[in-house]
């Protein structure tokens, strides 16, 4: 599985931004696919990860309430909806493909396939 980000920015904060990750490759339908972000000089952190239906969500509760991540396996996309960015978003975020992903793969171990990233800047 390829992954592929693309939709990041600069913004305001109070902005909006969607990300979108598509992939190419067989069976996407059987990947759980997960955002994570990173900052310099800190880990990449988990910020919102969606099962192979669609049917299952989670956030990092940084984001909840504000991120919404949603699926279509007929595209072969899953896009992050992020509103109401704040400042302490800007990172780059990465989507990721997890063959045993579920809600709870909250964790970069649990993902096989990476993509290259796509930076989110927020000013304030």
């Amino acid at each position: 599985v390829h992954l592929e980000e693309s939709g990041g920015g600069l913004v305001q904060a109070g902005g909006s931004l969607r990300l979108l990750c598509t992939a190419s490759g067989r069976a996407f339908s059987n990947y759980g696919i997960g955002w994570f972000r990173r900052t310099p000089g800190k880990e990449r952190e988990f910020v919102s990860t969606i099962n192979w239906s669609g049917g299952g969500t989670s956030y990092a509760d940084s984001v909840r309430g504000r991120f919404t991540i949603s699926r279509d396996n007929a595209q072969k996309t899953v896009s992050l909806q992020m509103n109401n960015l704040k400042p302490e978003d800007t990172a780059v975020y990465y989507c990721a493909a997890s063959f045993t992903g579920g809600v709870g793969a909250t964790n970069e171990r649990h993902y096989e396939y990476w993509g290259q990233g796509t930076q989110v800047t927020v000013s304030s």
